[in-house]
């Protein structure tokens, strides 16, 4: 009998599921190798760090997904270091040996080395970050409502750094909760006196959009109320204060970093091997140096003739090589393996409702429809038919009420949390 190759798959992203979910029942051994056990739909973090859906909502369990597999297996651990030399996978509680590897590893928020920052300040990369915002914004608000009054500026301030998609759809969710929700819940409060503040490396929002969509989202922005700093740099927050490069302070005790990511980089590899802490891959996704190491979404860097600097790190580059490496590994003659080819599809971002903004290959357009074709987009994007439509329930509860039920402070045991 043929022994099944066996393929390790560091980390359940956009990247390794899909890959996963392409060697599914196939003749191959593969092991999902996670620190956390469930994938996460990234994009409607957002939504989780201002109330608007549950994190079950865009969660899904490992298990859950390969429960009918025949050859698919998970293990929840954090991998420790990789040993190429012996075909080892070292993590914190056992030893995986593999024929061909793959890291999926994904990106964490990028601090830039600033520990202060890193420290003090909230990221959104992961569901127990989002879950973070939502529970620390809504007890400033329980703490303004005991103090009755305006004691500590920093409380009256919401501070998000980065205007890409992630730093825009943040500050709209923000001000949209501003306007209709925390006055309904606080009567006797003047929000007035809450700023939503976005900073920006950059003279215009989504930066990496076209121009059309930049103009429209800054108009977006503006409509909602939200303060739109640009061409400013946060150079350190000491937890009171947020400091820009200009010499202007903002005091702050809510701020969200959406400023950039950094390759999540596994011990084991020399830096020759690493490209702005991503690994260097050839066009089949190989690692350089390595026969059956590769790494595949926002974990590698690939040079092509159309994207000399690599490709951006976006789910559609992720899922897509996946597919092509899912498909190369599955073809007997190695001579007909397939160089992936990013193929851009385009982008989009919302800035509250009815306010959204898209660019297509062949189209762009802002504004009511773009707001309905993000929400298809979205939804026919998560994974379960229960999830689908829970999502699709809070999206018009909400639509038409103008509210959500779901601003729960969800905080740690305080005697579990001292003793850890």
């Amino acid at each position: 009998m043929e022994t099944r190759e066996k393929i390790i798959i560091i980390g359940g992203g956009f990247a390794g599921l899909q890959l996963a979910k392409s060697l599914n029942n196939k003749n191959k051994k593969v092991i999902v190798l996670d620190k956390v056990n469930h994938h996460m739909f990234q994009p409607l973090f957002y939504q989780v760090a201002c109330g608007r859906i549950e994190p079950s909502n865009i969660s899904f369990p490992f298990r859950k997904i390969f429960q009918r597999s025949r050859n698919t297996q998970f293990r929840l651990t954090e991998v420790k270091e990789i040993i190429p030399s012996q075909n080892k996978v070292i993590t914190d509680g056992a030893e995986f040996s593999y024929d061909k590897l793959i890291i999926a590893t994904g990106c964490k928020t990028n601090f830039f080395g600033n520990k202060e920052l890193e420290t003090k300040a909230f990221g959104m990369k992961n569901t127990q970050e989002a879950i973070s915002i939502r529970n620390h914004v809504l007890v400033t608000f329980e703490k303004l409502i005991l103090e009755k009054s305006r004691s500590d500026d920093g409380n009256w301030n919401i501070v998000i750094v980065g205007s890409g998609p992630t730093g825009v759809e943040l500050a709209g969710a923000f001000a949209e909760m501003k306007k209709e929700i925390l006055p309904r819940d606080y009567p006797y409060m003047n929000f007035d006196h809450l700023e939503i503040i976005l900073v920006s490396s950059t003279e215009k929002p989504l930066a990496v959009m076209s121009p059309e969509a930049q103009e429209k989202s800054e108009k977006y922005l503006k409509e909602l109320g939200v303060k739109f700093l640009s061409g400013e740099v946060v150079t350190d927050y000491d937890g009171d204060k947020v400091y820009l490069r200009s010499g202007k302070e903002i005091p702050s005790n809510n701020v969200i970093w959406a400023a950039g990511v950094t390759g999540n980089v596994i011990d084991g590899f020399p830096a020759e091997n690493l490209m702005r802490n991503r690994y260097i891959v050839d066009r089949f996704n190989k690692v350089k140096g390595y026969h059956n190491i590769f790494a595949i979404g926002d974990i590698a860097y690939m040079e092509t003739p159309k994207y000399p600097q690599g490709h951006p790190q976006v789910a559609n580059v992720a899922i897509n090589q996946a597919k092509n490496l899912g498909k190369n590994f599955l073809r007997k003659n190695k001579n007909e393996w397939l160089e992936y080819e990013y193929k851009d599809q385009g982008s989009l971002a919302t800035i509250g409702k009815h306010r959204a903004v898209v660019d297509l290959p062949f189209i762009k357009f802002q504004g009511f429809f773009a707001w309905y074709f993000w929400m298809f987009l979205h939804l026919m994007l998560i994974l379960s038919v229960r999830n689908k439509l829970a999502i699709f329930f809070n999206w018009m509860w909400s639509y038409f009420n103008k509210d959500s039920s779901l601003r729960l402070i969800i905080a740690p045991n305080k005697k579990n949390s001292t003793q850890q």
